[in-house]
């Protein structure tokens, strides 16, 4: 009996596992014609039904990043790409996995990311020129990018040094008000010290005047 129940249950697993891969080829030959005609997201859900079937199928994984890149749905593709790369065996199959994660990084701007993907693709397929090239154009606007980085904050430091200088500056309106209540008062007292002087004189010329008178 136990070996009848293991043949049985070997040929039961065969069925499914034949039945399974049918349907797999079945959703990846309807996913393909639909990206061909550009529908990317029915090929998105013909190539899911396929991974439901087979989850580790690194042929699948890739055509839906490739589907999902097409739909700039860039995190989801990558996680795709990723997939593919891990699990696939082929070097020139997994060289283009991660060509299509440099990509994906190149789209949003990650570009040191994108050397490091660009890098692994050339490790298994160096004979890649579009491969060599992307990773030159990445590398060219990552030292763009970093230029510009370098320039901004530039910019913040004259800016913030600017704003010191100007800090003096805004005391100068007290400083000139002091300034000029200091001169007003300076003025009021050489003012004062005039009359008294000639107050002074007039007083000297009362009493000359009143010597005289006396003489007279």
């Amino acid at each position: 009996m136990k070996q009848v129940i293991v043949v049985l249950s070997f040929l039961l697993a065969f069925s499914f596992s034949s039945f399974s891969q049918k349907q797999v080829r079945k959703e990846m030959r309807e996913g393909n014609k639909d990206y061909k005609k550009e529908k990317y997201t029915e090929a998105e859900i013909s190539y899911r039904k396929a991974l439901k079937e087979n989850a580790r199928s690194a042929d699948v994984a890739y055509n839906l990043g490739n589907s999902l890149y097409k739909q700039e749905k860039f995190q989801d593709s990558l996680d795709q790409y990723m997939a593919a790369a891990s699990d696939e065996k082929d070097k020139e199959k997994a060289a283009m996995a991660w060509h299509n994660i440099g990509n994906v990084f190149m789209s949003i701007g990650n570009y040191k990311e994108s050397i490091e993907a660009y890098k692994q693709a050339l490790r298994r397929l160096p004979q890649d020129d579009e491969t060599r090239y992307n990773l030159a154009l990445a590398q060219k606007l990552l030292q763009e990018q970093q230029d510009q980085d370098q320039d901004q904050k530039q910019e913040q430091q004259q800016e913030q040094n600017q704003d010191q200088q100007q800090e003096p500056q805004q005391q100068n309106p007290n400083q000139m008000q002091q300034q000029n209540a200091e001169q007003i008062l300076d003025a009021m007292m050489q003012n004062e010290r005039e009359t008294q002087e000639k107050v002074r004189e007039q007083q000297m010329q009362q009493r000359k005047q009143r010597n005289t008178g006396k003489e007279w």
